[in-house]
């Protein structure tokens, strides 16, 4: 036996042991119920495929033994199923092999989304707000809470910049791979000539950190308040509702002015800034690890240039893995960014395969 197989009978093992546990559960306290309850659903999809896989190796040591079968339409039939089942087998292996994989101890979390417009005047800045709204349509496509944390408009329905929280499982997984810049050719609506014009806009997507994955020391703040600006109605100017919060050790700022109250707006604002510590040091650890660096697409890098919109073409770009779709509008609803993030995913799988 493969030292593969024996891997997967261990695996199998674990997972029934833990299952057993679970059934005696009167003899668990809740610390260990809840430990064990984790374990039982993450490796609950693996040991549904090792299952699969024995089974159909069962199934095909029934058709060897037909295949020397003296009927010949017997023996025949064995054959041609042989094949077509050697091919199952192949690729519920492969199946296997990709969730053995080590896991981003991220995924499974939500994800802070920041978007800012980037050259092109006004019309970066719709842009930005055209990506604001496919990330919000494809959180609602997938059952996912998207909480606006901040939205800075500049008119004509144009945004500096806005960011939200998202809150869902496997958030992260599904969307980590956005970060970067976005670039979008079409002809502004100001634009009498109808040449096309080139603007882009900043996405940087970050795991969503909570008090346990990082400490901060408030010591270590500076907090000013601000009476808020721009748009918003009559109360925008009465009080100092807005919040700047600097981490004086990384130099990190974090603004948000879009609540009343200046309590919420330092809760959102402390969401973010917790947020972008908690990358700063995930990119630390993974620069030192050159092997998980060189799986990735790219760096992650917001400076990267990683995908390109094409209105009068219809097509969107996807240039780490030289993907082209022509379905623009499906995909800026939402509804086809799916078959951008599949083909991501399945890329670094492949690679990490290898």
């Amino acid at each position: 036996m493969s030292d593969f197989r024996e891997k997967l009978d261990l695996i199998l093992e674990k997972y029934e042991e833990i299952s057993a546990a679970l059934n005696n559960s009167d003899s668990l306290d809740r610390d260990e119920y809840v430990s064990l309850t984790k374990k039982h659903s993450e490796m609950e999809e693996l040991a549904a495929e090792i299952n699969n896989l024995q089974a159909k190796e069962r199934e095909l040591g029934e058709l060897n033994e037909l295949a020397a079968s003296d009927d010949h339409d017997i023996k025949s039939m064995a054959i041609d199923e042989t094949y077509a089942l050697r091919d199952t087998i192949a690729e519920i292996e492969r199946r296997i092999k990709v969730l053995l994989l080590p896991r981003d101890i991220d995924d499974e979390k939500g994800a802070i989304l920041e978007i800012r417009a980037g050259t092109g005047g006004d019309e970066a800045g719709l842009f930005a707000a055209d990506l604001f709204r496919m990330y919000s349509s494809y959180a609602a496509l997938h059952g996912w809470a998207f909480e606006i944390l901040e939205f800075s408009e500049s008119g004509i329905g144009a945004i500096k910049g806005a960011s939200a929280s998202i809150s869902g499982k496997g958030v992260f997984a599904r969307l980590k791979y956005e970060s970067g810049v976005h670039r979008v050719q079409r002809v502004p609506e100001t634009e009498a000539a109808g040449r096309i014009h080139t603007s882009a806009a900043t996405v940087a997507v970050l795991p969503e950190a909570e008090e346990m994955d990082i400490h901060i020391d408030e010591k270590d703040l500076q907090i000013d308040t601000y009476r808020a600006s721009g748009a918003g109605g009559q109360h925008v100017n009465k009080t100092d509702s807005a919040v700047r919060i600097t981490h004086i050790p990384t130099g990190t700022v974090v603004a948000v002015q879009d609540e009343r109250s200046q309590h919420k707006n330092r809760a959102r604002a402390m969401k973010i800034l917790r947020s972008k510590i908690y990358e700063r040091e995930k990119q630390k650890r993974e620069a030192s690890r050159s092997e998980s660096r060189r799986l990735q697409i790219g760096s992650g890098d917001r400076s990267e240039r990683i995908r390109t919109y094409n209105f009068p073409q219809g097509r969107v770009s996807d240039h780490r893995i030289n993907l082209t779709l022509y379905k623009i509008e499906k995909i800026m609803d939402g509804s086809a960014l799916d078959e951008v993030i599949d083909k991501l995913i399945e890329h670094v799988q492949a690679e990490a395969l290898k």
